[in-house]
């Protein structure tokens, strides 16, 4: 077992969560980083900031399902989850109002 397979199963078991809900947590945390890739792959290919944007969000929202069996369940235990929880959203609401905002035409 690698050194940080133990650490997340150690913290499991600290916080008594079940192993079904950290698969689920697994999973929404790969749907994340998928998305995220893909948002990543359509902004090398047009350049447009709205696609940047979504897969930085995204990304921050894979790595908050992801510590949140090692940090806590929720942002009650954990004012970092809820942090890049925030942030994230704030990065959608961002990009979202960039791309609705009047450009000027060259």
């Amino acid at each position: 077992m690698t050194g940080g397979t133990a650490m997340i199963l150690g913290a499991l078991a600290k916080q008594n969560m079940a192993p079904g809900i950290a698969m689920m947590l697994g999973a929404l945390a790969m749907a994340a980083a998928v998305a995220g890739a893909f948002f990543l792959r359509f902004w090398r290919r047009t350049r447009d900031r709205l696609f940047l944007l979504f897969a930085i969000a995204f990304l921050l929202m894979g790595v908050n399902w992801l510590l949140m069996p090692v940090v806590g369940r929720d942002e009650i235990e954990s004012p970092l989850l809820y942090l890049l929880r925030l942030i994230a959203f704030i990065i959608i609401l961002i990009g979202i109002a960039d791309k609705n905002r009047a450009h000027p035409k060259s």
